[in-house]
């Protein structure tokens, strides 16, 4: 063959490898479901996707039902939106659906962590040992301390109520809980006697402030560098805020603190049995700081928010909290200790829990996404059935599908404090079509990726609203103004962020 016909040949088979890799030649096979690329080459719906994520799937729910397949950056994800399917999918063998692929490329990306094979196993045997059972008894003790550490509760001898206290209500949530989670669980300033002590909880409250205003800034970067979307700028911001919390987090800063969690402790040695280095143990510090850290505040502030602006809920929710804080022979106010609260006492609160489960259905939004390994059949519950093409990935939105669903939840849109509860106090029941719902609502994700924390977190939420609710009164300053716009950039990074914070005052009882 003359040159030029081999040159002819190489570029002809380089057009069409890049053709194939921007999908010009996907088509749709029999038994599969809709195909939409879009109408540009490999982005597919990129754009529309990082848009406003909720909207495109809710317009691609419209034209093609509940089962979709959608071009995005060069990836074909399957959309599910038929409830009935979820179980399906979350039981499905790993050899078929694995769902730590996508999980290590965004760990890898926004943290810098590489993990290892045993990373996934070290986090679920650990939070079963200590954020379940006897040990969250534990972790919440811990975290009661680190709230009557960082908030004023009484009054010393002599002083007069004082007058009410303003404040903007996100950055107030945000950081009380998370500056008490990450003292219960990433230890505390050692001390000695009685003066030494108020100078280490002198030393915690400075410190994990300041923790907390560099948390911050990375947590509005996290939606675009998670795209890979940062101008040049944010990401050497990005990466200077990596490398001061890896530092901060480092095996060598929490071997000086006390108090440390076990659950801290154990995930660190194991990874050292595993023979991770040191360097990359302290990045898994920072892994798991965003992950039991980034959402509990987020969704304390908007069930305050909903609280104060529905009346009846606030004095029934309320009115429970003191009833349980009766019951335990507790009282909250001038002159009394901060109040000690038990796990025993949040199981007695269902107007609470209900109200917590609320507001999560109406700020939760995780994509939950699996890689398919083979080729998987997948019926739906009008008995179509459809093939999931292996190399694609699958991914569910409980947001839009079960959470927002008003065949599901009646006026979806609307906070019902008591939605998940009947009068008796039972957890309710909730169907579609007449047939009973296993997943009605999926904050924590479902299945084998399942939040291993999902019971310290609610319980962190639960402790920090129940102290509120004993301690202060509460108020917005401005009764009327209208609950703030969800910020769409964050849909599928967990527990949704508002458009603007809101100001409220709160005083004393």
């Amino acid at each position: 063959m003359q040159p030029w016909g081999i040159l002819l040949c190489a570029v002809t088979a380089l057009l069409l490898g890049g053709l194939q890799l921007l999908g010009v030649f996907r088509r749709r096979r029999p038994h599969e479901p809709p195909l939409d690329k879009g109408t540009v080459p490999w982005l597919g719906h990129l754009l529309a996707f990082r848009k406003n994520s909720s909207e495109l799937l809710e317009k691609m729910q419209r034209k093609h039902g509940d089962v979709f397949t959608v071009l995005i950056g060069g990836h074909y994800f399957t959309y599910v939106m038929d409830p009935f399917c979820f179980g399906a999918i979350m039981k499905e063998s790993r050899s078929k659906l694995d769902f730590t692929t996508y999980a290590t490329e965004l760990v890898r990306r926004v943290f810098g962590y590489n993990p290892i094979d045993a990373t996934e196993g070290i986090i679920l045997a650990s939070s079963r040992k200590h954020l379940m059972g006897d040990g969250l008894t534990v972790m919440m003790q811990a975290t009661m301390e680190s709230f009557q550490r960082l908030m004023c509760f009484s009054l010393r001898p002599g002083e007069e109520k004082p007058d009410w206290q303003e404040d903007s209500l996100f950055h107030y949530c945000y950081n009380i809980v998370f500056r008490a989670g990450y003292l219960a669980l990433y230890g505390s300033e050692p001390h000695q006697g009685a003066d030494g002590k108020e100078k280490a909880h002198e030393v915690d409250r400075i410190h994990s402030n300041r923790l907390f205003h560099e948390f911050r800034k990375y947590d509005r970067l996290f939606p675009r560098l998670a795209y890979a979307m940062l101008p040049p700028k944010d990401k050497m911001e990005a990466e200077r805020l990596k490398r001061f919390f890896w530092n901060m987090l480092s095996v060598k800063k929490r071997q000086q603190k006390d108090n440390v969690s076990g659950w801290i402790d154990d995930q660190d040695r194991f990874m050292a049995e595993h023979g991770v280095s040191e360097g990359m143990r302290d990045r898994f510090m920072f892994v798991l700081l965003w992950a039991s850290q980034g959402n509990t505040g987020p969704t304390a502030f908007w069930l305050l928010l909903y609280l104060m602006k529905h009346p009846e809920a606030m004095k029934a929710v309320r009115d429970e909290v003191e009833k349980v804080l009766k019951k335990s022979g507790q009282e909250a106010g001038p002159g009394s200790p901060p109040v000690d609260i038990t796990k025993d006492m949040l199981n007695q609160t269902p107007l609470l829990d209900s109200a917590l489960e609320e507001t999560l259905r109406l700020v939760a939004a995780p994509i939950l996404i699996r890689a398919v390994l083979q080729d998987i059949s997948l019926k739906t519950s009008s008995g179509t059935e459809y093939t999931l093409r292996k190399g694609d990935r699958v991914a569910l939105f409980p947001r839009l599908s079960v959470q927002m669903n008003p065949e599901i939840h009646p006026e979806p849109h609307k906070f019902q404090y008591d939605r998940f509860v009947n009068p008796d106090g039972t957890k309710k029941d909730f169907y579609k079509d007449g047939k009973r719902l296993k997943y009605f609502n999926m904050p924590w994700g479902a299945g084998v990726s399942i939040c291993p924390g999902r019971f310290f977190a609610a319980a962190e939420m639960k402790l920090f609203v129940f102290l509120m609710l004993s301690h202060y009164d509460l108020e917005l300053v401005d009764g009327e103004e209208e609950i703030p716009a969800i910020d769409v950039s964050r849909w599928g990074f967990g527990m949704m962020q508002p458009v603007r914070d809101v100001r409220f005052r709160y005083r004393l009882r």
